[in-house]
């Protein structure tokens, strides 16, 4: 919602400023201009793109358009309560007794009592927990294990947003390419009266403008929105990480957990007493 509310002050900014200079709207309006530098906008992330990710950035700009999932406090918190809870099992029943709970999440009782949003998720909690029941792993090894992986997840989260900023680059020149062609029709009509020439220099002119304003407009903030996605998603991956780590370094559950909280950055992170409060009602 945020995303096209920010989207219609942009226009209402700009079109609303050249208004109340006079200006005529309709003289902004040029087709031609508009699909020279979209379609070349297009084609370019086209040509640069393969299939798999060009996939990736429709949906993408999609969830950011309707929203996406909203993580704060309260998943953070629900993430922390299941981990507790199957840290909880393995102490007092050992490794053994959560194999069915990794292995069929959707059947444990466990994950169902807990709502998780992203299936990722659960699937590197179920993957780095079979690491741990099927080899001797130290915590160290299996820090940078998931680490690994963390690491790869983030840079395939974040190849929409670079596709796009490179577009977003690319669109100022674009509009140079439509001005300057709309400049070369104009030479053609060099035998024109000044009035005429003159609106044919503005309609060219008007290539930059509409460059430059989708370049720093939209595409660059939408490229920076799933940007600041990508590096929210990746918190709940290194909740997982540290409270892991730390309990199989030989931390309490409840200690684990609370490594975890500390992962949580800003104003997302449940306090001491919240954590508390949810460990105990989950005991």
């Amino acid at each position: 919602m945020l995303l096209l509310i920010g989207a219609v002050v942009v226009l209402v900014s700009v079109l609303g400023g050249f208004m109340m200079e006079k200006g005529n709207v309709s003289t902004l309006i040029q087709p031609a201009e508009m699909i020279i530098i979209a379609g070349a906008a297009l084609g370019s992330l086209l040509i640069s793109s393969p299939r798999s990710l060009l996939v990736y950035v429709v949906k993408s700009v999609s969830g950011s358009i309707k929203g996406g999932k909203n993580t704060g406090k309260k998943e953070y918190l629900g993430l922390l309560v299941l981990l507790y809870r199957l840290f909880s099992k393995i102490r007092k029943d050992g490794l053994v007794a959560v194999e069915s709970d990794i292995e069929k999440p959707k059947d444990s009782p466990i994950f169902r009592s807990h709502e998780i949003a992203d299936a990722g998720v659960i699937d590197f909690i179920c993957d780095n927990m079979k690491v741990i029941i099927t080899t001797n792993v130290p915590s160290h090894e299996l820090e940078s294990l998931m680490d690994l992986e963390i690491e790869t997840r983030q840079h395939e989260a974040m190849a929409p947003s670079k596709s796009l900023a490179r577009v977003a680059d690319a669109l100022p020149g674009l509009g140079i390419v439509a001005a300057v062609l709309g400049v070369v029709l104009t030479m053609g009509k060099i035998d024109q009266p000044p009035a005429v020439l003159g609106r044919c220099i503005g309609d060219a002119l008007t290539g930059t403008f509409f460059g430059i304003l989708l370049s720093y407009g939209f595409v660059s903030p939408l490229s920076t929105n799933l940007e600041h996605k990508a590096k929210k998603d990746e918190v709940e991956f290194q909740i997982i990480k540290v409270a892991i780590v730390s309990f199989v370094g030989g931390a309490a559950p409840q200690i684990a957990v609370e490594f975890g909280r500390r992962a949580v950055p800003g104003e997302d992170r449940p306090s001491f007493n919240e954590l508390e409060k949810e460990v105990r009602g989950a005991r």
